[in-house]
């Protein structure tokens, strides 16, 4: 505790109350429109709407069902936790060693001198929270599936936190030592509905992004969110015929998670429409390793 934060939830202010270090800074990367794309028979038609850093996918079913990418900013104090909690000397896993293949990857963000994808620390494991409210019928089977295949393609680390009843947010607060202690939040794994989320109204089946912070020239994603449509992900796991596709979407949005944004190829996951792959192609993979082989982040 100092005599500037007599909370002592604060360890970036000195005894004279002044903040020593720079401040984080959320990463000004981000997406600058909306837009969602549906397939209606033969055709494609696309919709562009004015709201920023919101992606949107579709899965081809009997009826169509839309996913999404909603890259939002931190709104998290200037300060956050101690730099470094969770830190380990080295990285705690590694990529695989992905052979040459053809398939395309993109990342949603570069570092800002562009000299690789901005990622979450291969050196601290990604802790993450569920809230098993509106959860469907297999439904923790499909996060632990999902955050096994992201692990495995990455190298990085998942640790699963248990149990929360934080809800979806579209300006969720990085950082809330009341609620998780001094540390970065875990990432945030909801089921919900378009009444609690608005923005899975329609077809929407999925969000997910991460916040990332800034300093000393280095971006790290730090937390992030996916938020689930329980109804739409929970007819189709149901169903045979199409859980593969629930789990798709769910891996899908975990790529996105942790850096992945859409490409341009038909045969990768990353693709804008489902109908061709439910699991992670050669270009994703690619992606993903190089993801898992960013630089740690001991001063973040």
């Amino acid at each position: 505790m100092t005599a500037g934060d007599p909370h002592g939830l604060n360890p970036w202010v000195d005894a004279r109350g002044q903040n020593p270090y720079p401040p984080l800074l959320p990463h000004p990367h981000l997406p600058a429109e909306q837009r969602a794309v549906r397939f209606l028979g033969p055709a494609v038609r696309v919709r562009r709407g004015p709201r920023p850093g919101f992606l949107l996918v579709v899965a081809v079913l009997a009826a169509a069902v839309v996913l999404g990418g909603r890259w939002w900013m931190s709104t998290s104090t200037a300060f956050g936790p101690p730099a470094g909690v969770g830190e380990a000397a080295a990285p705690l896993g590694a990529p695989p060693v992905v052979p040459a293949a053809p398939g395309g990857y993109a990342f949603t963000a570069v570092q800002p001198d562009g000299a690789g994808p901005v990622a979450y620390s291969p050196c601290r494991p990604i802790h993450y929270v569920v809230r098993p409210d509106g959860t469907p019928a297999g439904g923790e089977t499909l996060i632990a599936d999902a955050v096994a295949t992201v692990s495995s393609a990455t190298g990085l680390r998942f640790v699963d936190d248990g149990p929360t009843q934080e809800a979806p947010t579209t300006d969720r607060e990085a950082y809330q030592p009341e609620v998780y202690g001094r540390r970065w939040a875990p990432v945030l794994i909801t089921w919900s509905t378009d009444a609690e989320s608005p923005d899975l109204a329609g077809d929407v089946a999925g969000i997910a992004g991460s916040a990332s912070v800034t300093r000393a020239g280095h971006t790290v994603y730090v937390t992030g969110s996916v938020t689930l449509d329980a109804e739409d992900i929970g007819r189709l796991a149901a169903a045979p015929g199409t859980h593969a596709t629930a789990l798709g979407i769910v891996t899908h949005e975990l790529g996105h998670l942790v850096g992945l944004d859409h490409v341009a190829d038909p045969t990768q996951l990353m693709y804008p429409s489902t109908e061709l792959a439910s699991v992670f192609g050669a270009g994703d993979r690619a992606g993903l390793a190089a993801l898992g082989a960013g630089g740690c982040a001991p001063g973040i």
